[in-house]
């Protein structure tokens, strides 16, 4: 689920639709979880859907550490890549914001924490990377859990509308890692790694 201070908006030709903040968020704000509406999907079940069915869901899904492809029912599917996010997954099933985000700001994800398919190369925004890999995780991991880590500080000090999507034992988690009483998992726990790999460290 979506943070609700949020609503599409037309981007450009270029880019589509986006989704835009209607009022100020701050750092530290979960701004989408995964709820029970949400659709998880194996490579075996895509392969079943007709083919339109299959090609919205490529286009509007992304995969998780075990390979499936996770459907968001509501808006979330239109969030935008940046190679400057300000929204970013965590290895806990939500993600957060790592920056305060002004109303009117779109928000934007990192499609290099998505675990994507095949390479694609955005619009430009002038940083050193230019292109998005399918093994962005590994190479960017620590960066990312950097921003993280700054965000859950504020997690317990900030207003939370989708605490209610998270369970008792989620929030509380999430309250432990704010207050240093235990590590943050690393995003690295997120990449998909085919099983003959090694799987991922556990902690940044």
């Amino acid at each position: 689920m979506l943070h609700p201070d949020t609503e599409v908006r037309w981007i450009s030709t270029e880019i589509g639709c986006g989704v835009l903040a209607t009022r100020d968020i701050p750092k530290g704000t979960i701004l989408w979880a995964m709820d029970p509406l949400d659709r998880t999907l194996s490579p075996e079940r895509l392969d079943l859907l007709p083919p339109v069915c299959r090609d919205s869901l490529l286009k509007y899904s992304y995969r998780n550490r075990n390979g499936d492809y996770v459907y968001c029912w509501d808006n979330t599917r239109f969030m935008n890549h940046s190679f400057y996010p300000n929204s970013i997954a965590t290895a806990y099933g939500y993600e957060l914001a790592v920056r305060d985000i002004r109303a009117n700001e779109e928000l934007c994800n990192d499609y290099g924490t998505l675990n994507i398919l095949e390479p694609f190369r955005p619009s430009e925004e002038g940083p050193e990377r230019k292109v998005v890999y399918p093994d962005d995780l590994a190479r960017h991991h620590r960066r990312w859990d950097e921003m993280l880590e700054a965000a859950f500080r504020q997690v317990y000090l900030v207003d939370q509308p989708l605490r209610e999507v998270l369970s008792d034992s989620q929030w509380e988690q999430a309250c432990q890692i704010a207050k240093g009483l235990i590590p943050m998992d690393s995003i690295l726990n997120c990449l998909y790694r085919p099983a003959e790999d090694s799987p991922p460290t556990t902690s940044s």
